[in-house]
């Protein structure tokens, strides 16, 4: 029989991740022990009559409340991830045009997503997701991509450029570019909107899921309306266990961070966010705003928005611009409007000050 602890155990097993090192070795035991190993057949705990059952009532005890992962030894932050936006080294061209260049590196690394649980993660710049490439329309965008790992990787960017700079096997030398290897990607920034990169090496599903994706902003000419604050929000999943059934699911990289670390905002600002669903393993994902609700702009590719709604549903690699204001004071919640992915580490705050 297998007894492999299941992703719907966990919901139910509240204390996984609130017992400080028991629960991390726990979960550690849980989800494969050492990540190198990649064990699939872990023994499930036992339930108790001590269990902790979310719809109980824990008074915020949820998995991932208690303790903190090493952002330091991580080397990113999902708070700074919001507003981090690399517009590249800027040049101008003899033909007047704008010239942005990039560098991006493909490595493997180990990242804490909740405290004492490491993901082998395959990363670009070391982070998950990789940086937010921004640049205006018609600028001529050059990504400078070296293979730092032991995997044949590639940037495949969602946009308009020629077929030798798609990054798809098959394409050309930019298309697989081997461990040690480098390749310079080159194409007008166009059209406007909010795009994503990811790598497009075979088995796909693979080299997505182990954190290889970023997204990709392209500002019309002239820049959108001013808003007061911009984040960029890239959701994704984490399959810990590598079963390709996705154990947590996650904003900007770690698991609960915005619920644990509620985003500051003030009542009247007018918020703007770049919301990317790159999920792999399950077909759709979906954000939900509590208590308002927000213009939405798919693909981000007319200033004109299509609706003003609460929540909007995503397949992997849509993406779209959410506009929004908030009248009062308080803590409001975001999360996917999927009760299991919310559960698994979706979910966050907006602390919004008078």
């Amino acid at each position: 029989m297998n007894n492999k602890f299941s992703r719907r155990d966990f919901i139910k097993v509240g204390g996984l991740a609130l017992l400080g090192t028991a629960g991390a070795a726990a979960a550690n035991e849980t989800f494969g022990g050492n990540a190198a190993d990649h064990n699939h057949n872990s023994q499930a705990k036992q339930d108790s009559p001590h269990t902790h059952v979310l719809y109980q009532g824990d008074h915020g005890n949820l998995p991932g409340t208690v303790g903190e992962v090493d952002h330091e030894a991580n080397g990113f932050n999902p708070t700074d991830t919001l507003t981090d936006f690399d517009y590249g080294e800027v040049f101008t061209l003899p033909n007047g045009q704008t010239l942005r260049e990039y560098k991006v590196v493909a490595v493997n690394k180990n990242i804490e997503v909740l405290p004492g649980l490491e993901f082998p993660a395959w990363t670009y710049n070391g982070r998950i997701p990789g940086p937010t490439l921004r640049a205006a329309e018609g600028d001529r965008i050059r990504i400078h991509f070296s293979n730092g790992s032991n995997h044949p990787h590639s940037m495949h960017f969602h946009g308009f450029h020629p077929g030798e700079m798609d990054g798809v096997p098959g394409t050309g030398p930019g298309g697989l570019v081997e461990p040690g290897d480098s390749f310079t990607y080159e194409f007008d920034a166009e059209p406007f909107g909010l795009h994503l990169y990811h790598c497009h090496v075979f088995p796909l599903a693979r080299h997505i899921a182990k954190g290889l994706y970023g997204a990709f902003i392209v500002d019309p000419k002239g820049g959108r309306p001013p808003v007061d604050r911009e984040f960029v929000m890239v959701q994704h999943g984490l399959d810990v266990d590598f079963d390709d059934e996705n154990d947590f699911y996650a904003v900007n990289g770690i698991p609960f961070h915005y619920q644990n670390h509620p985003i500051q905002i003030r009542v009247g600002e007018k918020i703007r966010i770049y919301l990317v669903n790159i999920l792999e393993f399950d077909l759709l994902n979906s954000f939900h705003l509590h208590a308002n609700f927000f213009h939405y702009y798919p693909t981000g590719t007319s200033l004109t928005p299509s609706e003003f709604t609460d929540t909007i549903v995503q397949g992997q690699a849509q993406r779209g611009i959410l506009e929004f204001t908030y009248r009062y004071p308080g803590m409001y919640m975001f999360h996917a409007h999927v009760t299991e992915f919310a559960e698994l580490g979706w979910n966050g705050m907006f602390e919004v000050l008078p």
